[in-house]
């Protein structure tokens, strides 16, 4: 980071957090301006940094919504999506895959990432220090700003492989810190998922699920341990957010992406009453040819006859000799008179996909199949006919992709982690190169620090 700015101000009895990351690994120590105690002594101060870390979340980086993020960029970067925009924004390179060290969306993906959990560090530091916070408070504050912590760091290594694991503000240790196999990181982020558990509440501090409770710091932990093939505790974990009253399946899909849905487990709050999501925004077009992107056939051909979902959560637009299809998820595209949608990142639907795969790889078919079966008659479709192993966990990760499809990049990293990236995507994308599995380091942080080297293997 060439200029980190940690500076608070109060206006009107609403605080502005600001914290601007151009480099992650250079900066100029600003002086005076990183100990800001005032801040985390006064309870209001307090939570409203932790909701403008929130909003820098939802509006850049890697989970915002935007155009820019994980959702749209790795759908064009797999078979989800198919552009149709400018040339000249940053998308062609992903949706061609023909990313390079110098393309300016993974430098913004890195310094983004690097933003946010910088303004983690300086929360979980600044409540750290106070010393008129209720413990409460400062355990909830704590345990939301390491779920961040872990969360973003846990989208960095699927998408780089070894990254640094930032866990402090300090200058000197931050511009030399070097990338840690993507073993330690692992245990990095679980180490700190295990310790949010512990500190959040379980219960909601706020309403509408916009700020993470227990239950979402232990559903992030069940795909952390999915993801790093730790089956049993996977399944176990999994286990605790689907035996959490507070939770349930809507029978109705079109009820499933409204702020109100009991399936939710941590939702975005747009910036202001009458506003919607991002996602509704880019993915949602009225009139062909689509002005930004559009689903691809073979995405949409992958529903069954008779899926809901495929009803309610995909669009049709023809203009009489074309036909083409959109995500229709949020269906909200521009304002309304108030605020029916807000951003999910964390939903039940996953970890009854969770728990199946992680049954299923340990062998116990049945309960594999029956929240597999859970999640196939909440969409109106019967039970899976799949009988041996392989077939369940094939038959999990065909559901996996028409119920997260657009979401996160859930279908990248579910390519990946079944080792199905080359012989799934060679066929449909001309540019797909095997080391194509991991993004390049931006050019501009292994010039300012060498202890990033070396750069992925094919940029």
């Amino acid at each position: 980071m060439k200029n980190i700015i940690f500076k608070f101000s109060i206006s009107l009895m609403l605080l502005c957090f600001f914290c601007n990351c151009d480099s992650f690994v250079e900066i100029d120590l600003p002086p005076g301006q990183l100990n800001t105690p005032s801040v985390f002594e006064d309870r209001t101060t307090a939570n409203a940094a932790m909701a403008d870390l929130y909003a820098k979340l939802r509006d850049s980086g890697l989970i915002t919504g935007n155009g820019t993020g994980l959702s749209n960029l790795m759908g064009n970067y797999t078979d989800e999506l198919i552009y149709y925009g400018s040339a000249t924004t940053g998308i062609p390179p992903f949706y061609n895959n023909t990313l390079t060290a110098n393309n300016g969306t993974v430098a913004s993906f890195w310094n983004d990432s690097y933003n946010q959990i910088y303004s983690a560090n300086a929360i979980i530091q600044g409540v750290a220090a106070s010393v008129s916070l209720r413990q409460p408070d400062k355990d909830q504050l704590t345990g939301e700003a390491l779920f961040v912590r872990a969360l973003i760091h846990f989208y960095l290594v699927n998408l780089y492989g070894a990254v640094p694991y930032i866990t402090t503000t300090d200058y000197e240790i931050n511009r030399h810190a070097g990338r840690l196999a993507t073993e330690l990181v692992y245990q990095s982020i679980i180490t700190d998922l295990v310790q949010a558990q512990n500190l959040i509440e379980e219960d909601y501090v706020v309403a509408e699920r916009i700020r993470p409770n227990k239950g979402a710091a232990i559903a992030l932990l069940a795909r952390v341990y999915l993801y790093h093939g730790d089956w049993a505790e996977a399944s176990n974990t999994a286990s605790v957010v689907l035996n959490d009253s507070q939770y349930g399946l809507e029978s109705n899909a079109n009820m499933v992406f409204l702020k109100g849905s009991t399936s939710t487990i941590w939702q975005f709050k747009p910036m202001a009453e009458g506003v919607n999501t991002a996602e509704g925004g880019n993915f949602v077009f009225t009139s062909g040819p689509p002005p930004f992107v559009a689903l691809r056939e073979d995405l949409v051909n992958a529903f069954e006859a008779g899926d809901h979902r495929r009803i309610s959560w995909i669009g049709t637009v023809s203009d009489g000799s074309t036909t083409w299809y959109f995500a229709n998820k949020y269906k909200e595209q521009t304002n309304t008179g108030s605020s029916v949608e807000y951003s999910i990142v964390l939903r039940l639907s996953e970890q009854f996909l969770i728990r199946a795969e992680a049954r299923a790889r340990q062998g116990e078919l049945s309960g594999a199949k029956d929240d597999l079966n859970v999640v196939r008659h909440a969409a109106g479709l019967g039970d899976t006919p799949a009988v041996s192993q392989q077939e369940i966990i094939d038959a999990i990760l065909r559901e996996r992709r028409v119920e997260l499809f657009t979401e996160y990049g859930h279908r990248f990293f579910d390519l990946k982690r079944s080792n199905a990236l080359d012989t799934t995507l060679s066929t449909v994308k001309t540019g797909w190169n095997t080391t194509d599995a991991l993004l390049p380091v931006p050019e501009t942080e292994l010039l300012l620090n060498p202890n990033l080297a070396p750069q992925n293997t094919g940029y």
